[in-house]
């Protein structure tokens, strides 16, 4: 039986912790450890697992080395045939692990798999960070089965069914040692956000396959770090995405594809700064200057990626996802 781990990363998220763990440990089945990563936390979080779930084991980092590095420096410490990577604010019913291992015992060349992700506020409803497996359009735009930009679809069964995808939420992803290994695992420097979907768009380079796994369901509360509107999370997210565009798209789609996608960028500041919100704008600004900052360490990472490159990746939408949402086209189902 391959050796399972439910690895859960925790930065002063004590009351995540109190309000979600108590249902990660009752359902998770047997033969499956859990292991809280702390990263460098200063409230009582260490205390109080200690105290309450004496059974969860605990590795202790020196400091916040984010949700990216935090991971990558956890996994290097633990043994296991398979990670769960869970988010600490995440609620798991019966049944929630089984199918997961199953998916990745059932094809060797799966290298990560997600669940249906509902929302723990709106339970009938997808999940924002992940819904039912995610995509990303031609632009480098991600979105979901179950989610469009801000368009959450009411979960009906509309996607109960295991489908290959481009990229697993980090909120709850499944994956197999070798994931780690041989792709070197997330990349640290960017810190959080989009970090699962650039691993899983190597993964998918390097000959992996990435999937959704509707047989199992979880809850997550999300923007528990980082809320939506926040300029830290602006920033992180369009430097993120640069950067993994960079690494990550062939050199015919390089050339041209970047350059659109930082004018839209552009555009997007400046809308910023025409309703009031200059701090978001100063994000995007940033963003740019550091992706250009960080150019001659990414050269280097994108010649590894494509030293690496064996396959071609699957959910990689080749219309324009944004021109559809803004003509009607509001769901998966009428995109794809």
């Amino acid at each position: 039986m391959s050796r399972t781990l439910v690895v859960i990363l925790n930065w002063n998220g004590r009351e995540h912790l109190r309000t979600f763990l108590s249902s990660v440990v009752r359902h998770t089945p047997a033969g499956v450890g859990i292991v809280v990563a702390d990263n460098g936390s200063d409230d009582d979080s260490v205390a109080m697992l200690q105290r309450d779930f004496p059974t969860v084991g605990i590795v202790r980092l020196d400091r916040n080395y984010g949700f990216a590095e935090g991971y990558d420096r956890a996994i290097a410490q633990l043994d296991a045939d398979y990670y769960v990577l869970l988010n600490s604010d995440v609620e798991t019913p019966q049944g929630w692990c089984e199918p997961l291992v199953a998916a990745l015992d059932a094809d060797p060349r799966l290298g990560a798999v997600q669940p249906k992700m509902r929302s723990w506020l709106r339970p009938d409803y997808f999940e924002y960070a992940g819904a039912c497996g995610g995509f990303l359009d031609r632009l480098g735009y991600p979105f979901c089965r179950g989610r469009m930009l801000s368009e959450v679809e009411r979960d009906e069964g509309q996607y109960d069914t295991f489908r290959h995808c481009l990229w697993a939420s980090g909120a709850c992803m499944a994956c197999r040692r070798e994931l780690f290994t041989e792709l070197g695992g997330f990349d640290g420097s960017f810190f959080a956000h989009m970090e699962e979907i650039d691993l899983c768009w190597r993964a998918q380079l390097a000959g992996f396959r990435i999937a959704v796994e509707p047989a199992s369901v979880v809850y997550h509360l999300g923007g528990g770090t980082l809320p939506v509107g926040s300029p830290r999370k602006t920033y992180l997210n369009y430097r993120n995405n640069l950067a993994m565009l960079y690494k990550n798209l062939p050199a015919g789609q390089l050339w041209w594809i970047l350059p659109l996608r930082m004018a839209l960028d552009g555009l997007s500041a400046l809308a910023y700064l025409i309703t009031g919100r200059e701090k978001l704008f100063g994000s995007v600004w940033r963003a740019h200057v550091d992706f250009y900052r960080q150019l001659p360490e990414l050269r280097r990472k994108r010649a590894a990626v494509r030293s690496m490159t064996v396959g071609t990746p699957e959910g990689i939408y080749r219309g324009l996802m944004l021109w559809r949402f803004l003509t009607g086209r509001r769901t998966f189902g009428r995109l794809m």
